[in-house]
């Protein structure tokens, strides 16, 4: 499979020819307008510093259907002990930085390099890019950020200082979602983590097959902020 270079115009390849691996292309730009395009065709950027920019459509693809979320015991009792203020979009580029921060087993360094991080700030601006955020006495201690390109929202990172605090905001993001009429997360790749959830892997071909009705649906653009009777009870 060739590995295409991704060139300065915006454009992508067919997401289908990636490499076994799920690499795409090389190169290009992390620019808003870039980043829209490839969410809308699949594809998501994933590299370190010092690397240059790369692109993958990986297969199989992790998916959540919100319909279909499973939420364990434990974490069902702590949500309804109500420990974290959950909140919307009010700290995201503190969750970027805590994402950052974040180790990870087998990755070296971060894929949140500056001009991604610019990237991301402008679709926040634009109303594309959401932050969940757990607070507790006043100090953010967890959440995640993703993009929401008509009604798929695409989960990028997660980071706790305390324990589940992640967890909960995802559920809350979870729930919220569905209530809006998203009907999936794009979870991209494959973890333990994510499996507990009820995300599953399903063929690259379909999850392209199916993305196109996803993101060209009416979306839910600007600043979010959870209904005002929403309740999480786990």
């Amino acid at each position: 499979m060739p590995v295409y270079r991704i060139p300065p115009q915006l454009w992508f390849p067919d997401p289908a020819l990636a490499e076994p691996s799920g690499l795409v292309g090389v190169g290009g730009d992390v620019s808003p307008e870039r980043l829209l395009l490839g969410y809308r065709r699949g594809i998501f950027p994933w590299y370190s510093i010092g690397q240059p920019i790369l692109w993958f459509s990986p297969d199989p693809r992790m998916v959540l259907d919100t319909d279909h979320l499973v939420v364990p015991r434990s974490l069902a009792k702590r949500i309804r002990q109500q420990r974290f203020d959950i909140r919307l979009d009010t700290a995201f580029l503190q969750v970027l930085v805590g994402c950052a921060a974040t180790d990870r087993p087998g990755q070296d360094g971060t894929w949140l390099t500056p001009a991604l991080i610019s990237g991301l700030l402008a679709l926040h601006e634009q109303g594309y890019a959401h932050s969940v955020e757990a607070w507790q006495d006043g100090e953010l201690v967890g959440g995640l950020y993703g993009v929401a390109v008509g009604r798929l929202f695409s989960g990028e990172s997660m980071f706790s200082l305390v324990p589940d605090a992640s967890k909960v905001a995802f559920v809350h993001l979870v729930r919220q979602l569905e209530i809006w009429g998203f009907p999936r997360v794009d979870c991209q790749s494959y973890t333990p983590h994510l499996a507990r959830f009820g995300a599953i892997d399903i063929p690259r071909a379909r999850y392209l097959q199916e993305l196109g009705p996803l993101v060209d649906a009416p979306g839910r653009p600007g600043k979010w902020a959870f209904d005002a009777d929403f309740a999480c009870d786990g």
